[in-house]
């Protein structure tokens, strides 16, 4: 009977070894100030950002960001749980940037700075109370909340103006091979049945940023192949690109053979929305391309392997 009970305590007492329980109800306490000190700091900034997303459909993506992340932490919450804690002194020094560029950012109502700085500091705040290795592991949904923030204007113009003459050049070479006369004076495409302007809203900016952002997804959820899933966001760009010039296109000739009142209104809008799903199709189509010509490579080596072994 007294081996019994003292084996009982032993287990007792293992069971309730500060270096066998889980450490994560001390770091959800640990997280709680740091949490309610963002909130603070940054409650004005993120509604801002969150304004910026309602009301400019440029970046209208930007709600489908966090979500994301979140899901991708969600879904690598075991192997996350499963590493081990190392915090780290030098998270102090990327907080304190990250609280510079903050003020820096105020002080010059510079927003992107401003809520770049978050990101700073949710980096931070992960060396200083998880560590390194903690660090690297969420880097990928770290990195992907980038795309939540609007680009800067003055980038935002330098792009958005030559994907305008873009689209004009392309839609002005194309149309003449079906029949349809066309003088390009800059962004303006003149048809013989009225004017159209390649303006800012059909540069292809909107299209480009959702679908960049959908195809880090889809390259997330669909491969785990780096390269691959690489491949799949640097042919968002031209995707994109073909994609609107196929818009303005068809734009011109809805005007020249139907009726140039047709183009406006209703069919605008729906031409938006179709021309993203083509976009999406083709990504599709990218990616499946891609991954059969990744599995005959590799199936290609296994063969070779196995031919050297005999």
């Amino acid at each position: 009977m007294s081996q019994l009970a003292q084996l009982e305590s032993t287990g007792k007492n293992i069971s309730s070894s500060p270096e066998l329980s889980s450490p994560w109800p001390t770091i959800w306490w640990q997280l709680l100030i740091p949490v309610l000190l963002i909130g603070w700091l940054y409650s004005s900034i993120l509604f801002h950002l969150a304004s910026q997303w309602a009301e400019d459909p440029n970046f209208s993506h930007g709600f489908f960001v966090p979500l994301f992340a979140v899901f991708v932490l969600w879904r690598d919450r075991a192997r996350l749980e499963s590493l081990p804690r190392r915090p780290s002194s030098w998270g102090i020094l990327v907080v304190a940037l990250s609280l510079g560029v903050l003020i820096v950012g105020i002080l010059g109502a510079e927003l992107f700075l401003a809520r770049i700085s978050l990101l700073i500091l949710i980096a931070g705040l992960v060396l200083v109370f998880l560590g390194a290795n903690y660090f690297r592991a969420v880097l990928f949904p770290l990195s992907f909340l980038l795309l939540m923030i609007p680009i800067p204007t003055l980038i935002f113009n330098q792009v958005t103006f030559p994907l305008q003459l873009l689209a004009s050049r392309v839609a002005a070479a194309v149309l003449p091979w079906l029949g349809v006369p066309v003088l390009r004076e800059g962004n303006i495409i003149n048809l013989p049945a009225m004017s159209l302007e390649v303006a800012e809203a059909c540069s292809g900016i909107r299209s480009l940023l959702s679908l960049i952002t959908l195809a880090v997804i889809y390259g997330y959820l669909r491969t785990g192949v780096t390269w691959l899933r690489l491949a799949l966001v640097l042919a968002a760009v031209p995707i994109a690109i073909f994609a609107n010039s196929l818009r303005i296109v068809t734009t011109g000739l809805i005007v020249q053979y139907w009726n140039p009142h047709k183009a406006e209104g209703f069919f605008h809008s729906f031409s938006g929305w179709l021309v993203f799903l083509v976009s999406l199709v083709i990504l599709c189509l990218v990616e499946k391309t891609l991954s059969q010509s990744d599995r005959k490579e590799e199936t290609q080596s296994w063969r070779q392997i196995l031919g050297s072994l005999r």
